[in-house]
């Protein structure tokens, strides 16, 4: 996961200033030491990391801080508030043109994702009420209008394409077709080369004179680091980007050009690509990135990708469900589909705090939850509600039908067991609202 080394490193500089019970100004400067190391290993920008732990320095040094009854805590909260600030304080919006239809451009170098993040933001766009127009302005790169086309039938939003003409007539044709056809947005996906050429900067600087639009985002593959920084910051130069989508946030990337872009550019993230469906677009959230980076976790925005995903009236069955104890195993199927609506198991996991740190080095398969699926459409409608009545012999068949050897349908019997019963000890309180449930630890 993104930042896991740089989140490890921090919070041991974080553990040895807890373990003090009071706080020196050389205590302070040493643990900031450490996080600027840890920082420039995560390749954040090396004038940024310095101004960075400066700051922290300087306003944890105070009688205030060092001399309160938790100073290892206000030094924390001020490494997080500044963390906030370094990424841009608050979240930022898109702007939307008062008459419609609002253009927007998403730019970058080839193999940063371009296409489909105008797909994603399509999506997101749909999802909000707005009617987008994807446009394929790239006509060079083999296959890029057929991959836009594929996406955007997969969304259900139109593609307009003219095939391989000029960028600027296609772009031009389409701000017509939009008024014509009542769509509110345009997103061109422009062209992009293996890096940053005269040729490619025109094309895109004429497509901005042409149409005026509201954003120029700049699609950026996280995975680059500092290279990102840099291609930011000459992109801006010359078109004066509006904002960022950060690509690939959910690999093995260290984030440095999370924690620089804005610092170094002075435009914000808008968006992370935190997934490879098209549903996995966040807004981004600096304080809740700097959470994050700190190993508190993100509840907020796991809430949120929960009321995305999960249907209002499923939940509230389920909530039935659970006061009249008759949840059976056809219910946990539903929840499970639920669950995997929300994104890879780990990226969920990692979102709560605490458990990151247990994530290192554990590989967590999301085919175990296609194994429970299997298993479980295996079974006679009369064994999902009933599974006391699986006897052996039901087992091998459920395990043959589902292509799992008997062990796993023991295990999942023996769990959805220990459910019931968890659900039985509570089922009453749910009447009265969710009951506190002190669950077991998730790893280790």
């Amino acid at each position: 996961m993104a930042f896991e080394s740089l989140t490890e490193k921090i919070a041991a500089a974080f553990k040895k200033l807890k373990s003090k019970g009071k706080l020196t100004e050389s205590d302070v400067k040493t643990s900031m030491r450490e996080v600027r190391m840890a920082l420039l290993e995560a390749d954040v920008n090396y004038k940024v990391a310095k101004d960075f732990t400066n700051k922290v320095i300087e306003r944890a040094v105070g009688s205030e801080v060092l001399e309160s009854l938790t100073p290892a805590q206000m030094v924390i909260k001020i490494v997080n508030e500044e963390l906030t600030s370094l990424m841009g304080q608050e979240k930022n919006r898109l702007r939307f043109s008062s008459k419609p239809p609002t253009v927007m451009m998403l730019c970058g170098l080839q193999g940063s994702g371009k296409t489909t993040h105008a797909a994603k933001l399509a999506l997101m766009l749909k999802k909000q009420g707005r009617r987008p127009l994807l446009v394929a302005c790239d006509v060079y790169r083999p296959a890029a209008i057929d991959q836009l086309k594929i996406l955007g039938s997969q969304i259900g939003v139109h593609v307009f394409e003219m095939g391989i003409v000029s960028p600027l007539e296609v772009a031009k044709k389409s701000l017509s077709y939009a008024r014509d056809y009542g769509h509110d947005v345009i997103l061109l996906d422009t062209a992009g080369r293996l890096h940053i050429d005269e040729t490619l900067m025109k094309e895109l600087e004429d497509l901005k004179n042409l149409l005026n639009p509201s954003e120029i985002l700049l699609v950026v593959d996280a995975m680059t680091g500092q290279d990102a920084v840099n291609m930011a910051k000459a992109f801006d130069e010359l078109l004066e980007i509006s904002g960022v989508i950060l690509t690939k946030l959910d690999g093995d990337t260290r984030g440095g050009a999370a924690l620089s872009i804005k610092a170094v550019t002075g435009k914000p993230i808008k968006f992370i690509g935190s997934g490879e469906k098209l549903e996995n677009l966040e807004d981004f959230h600096p304080d809740r990135m700097a959470s994050r980076i700190l190993g508190m976790g993100d509840i907020l925005t796991l809430i949120e990708d929960a009321a995305s995903s999960f249907d209002k009236k499923q939940a509230e069955k389920m909530a039935q469900k659970l006061q009249k104890n008759t949840f059976d195993l056809d219910d946990l199927k539903e929840q499970l589909i639920q669950i995997k609506k929300m994104g890879p198991l780990k990226s969920i996991l990692s979102k709560l705090p605490g458990v990151d740190k247990h994530l290192k080095g554990v590989d967590i398969d999301d085919k175990i939850m296609d194994k429970t699926f299997s298993i479980i459409l295996s079974m006679t409608p009369e064994e999902k509600k009933k599974p006391s009545i699986i006897n052996p012999s039901r087992k091998r068949r459920i395990a043959n039908g589902s292509g799992v050897k008997v062990e796993d349908v023991n295990k999942l019997l023996k769990q959805f067991e220990q459910m019931q019963k968890m659900m039985k000890k509570f089922g009453g309180k749910f009447k009265k609202g969710i009951p506190k449930i002190r669950f077991p630890k998730l790893f280790g």
